[in-house]
């Protein structure tokens, strides 16, 4: 693999990048931790991962690195960047990180995903960093299901005033994930949407997917969107509403009253691969081509040799990715390990 870096574009950037299914690199999600204060059991269930998990700051890549790392792929056009975990609002000093990476050319958004228990601790920091949206994790409205949907570590209560918290730091963008289970969650959407729909905020659902291993995941778990979107069109309806980019995850739904809108991302029901511009590093410097890889190329030499040797190593990674998961998802025999989410964010 060469690690000789793309010819220059006359902007200096690098010429555009494609993959071999002609997509290019437009997005990178960046896991700043891979501990988390939470154990979802459809992300990081409790009883496979240790508590102690990912705190091991030694693993990690450094500040300097990690902008670094977002110099070379702004090279290869990325320009939208997500900072993900774990729970990437464990990592000390995150607003410090915000500021140095607002700074670099090319970047025009900078997000975060965050199960938002400490956002009313960072959020105003956060905001005046740089940080441009947030996006928080919310599978229950009902205390009791929200405490068991977290591992037994999380209060719905302090999800909220996270949310509020970054409601008055002025996020102008603030978005709700929520990952709906058969039998476990999928009676929470209507009141979800009551609660949000009139709040300027976006909720949207996600199927369940199965990203990694250890959530054990089955096919009858899945809701499908299209179900979902059902239901809350009879009780409110709603209208289709246009994409705002290529590629974007969510199909969008406005409230036909006007009162806001709501969005389904639908990997297992209706895949997207064909516009996935997304590119994912986790917290020790592996590039995953997909949120289903089962592994990673290690990043961290290249880093070692500076910005231009990483972009070229990873210039050469995407132009050979040809990954379609969710598109061939059944027809490859037996089981194949995929990559935690807890690693890469989701």
């Amino acid at each position: 693999m060469s690690d000789a870096a793309p010819s220059a574009g006359r902007d200096g950037q690098d010429a555009p990048l494609h993959d071999r299914l002609h997509r290019p690199l437009h997005d990178l999600r960046l896991s700043v931790i891979e501990a988390c204060n939470f154990r979802c059991p459809y992300c990081m269930p409790a009883g496979e991962v240790p508590d102690d998990y990912g705190f091991d700051a030694a693993t990690r890549l450094s500040f300097d690195e990690i902008e670094t790392l977002v110099r070379a792929f702004t090279r290869l056009g990325m320009r939208k960047l997500r900072l993900t975990g774990g729970e990437p609002l464990l990592r000390r000093d995150l607003p410090a990180l915000v500021a140095r990476l607002s700074r670099v050319d090319g970047i025009e958004d900078i997000a975060l995903t965050t199960n938002g228990v400490l956002l009313p601790r960072h959020a105003t920091a956060l905001r005046q960093a740089g940080l441009g949206r947030v996006t928080i994790s919310l599978d229950a409205l009902d205390p009791a299901l929200f405490h068991a949907m977290s591992g037994g570590r999380g209060e719905v209560a302090d999800v909220l005033a996270g949310i509020e918290a970054a409601r008055a730091a002025g996020f102008p963008v603030i978005k709700l994930n929520c990952v709906v289970q058969r039998g476990v969650n999928e009676h929470q959407v209507l009141p979800l949407v009551e609660r949000f729909r009139d709040s300027g905020m976006v909720l949207r659902f996600i199927e369940y997917m199965d990203v990694g291993t250890c959530n054990h995941w089955r096919r009858e778990g899945v809701v499908p969107s299209a179900e979902l979107r059902d239901l809350i069109h009879a009780r409110w309806p709603l209208r289709p509403l246009d994409p705002r980019y290529r590629g974007e995850v969510a199909d969008r739904y406005g409230f036909a009253d006007g009162r806001g809108e709501i969005g389904f991302v639908s990997s297992v029901t209706s895949p997207f691969c064909g516009d996935c511009h997304r590119a994912r590093v986790s917290a020790d410097g592996r590039l995953y081509t997909c949120l289903f890889a089962g592994d990673g190329s290690d990043l961290r030499p290249a880093l070692a040799r500076g910005e231009s040797a990483l972009a070229g190593q990873v210039a050469s990674i995407w132009r050979e990715r040809g990954d379609r998961y969710s598109e061939i998802r059944g027809q490859a025999a037996g089981s194949r390990r995929h990559v935690e989410m807890f690693l890469v964010g989701g």
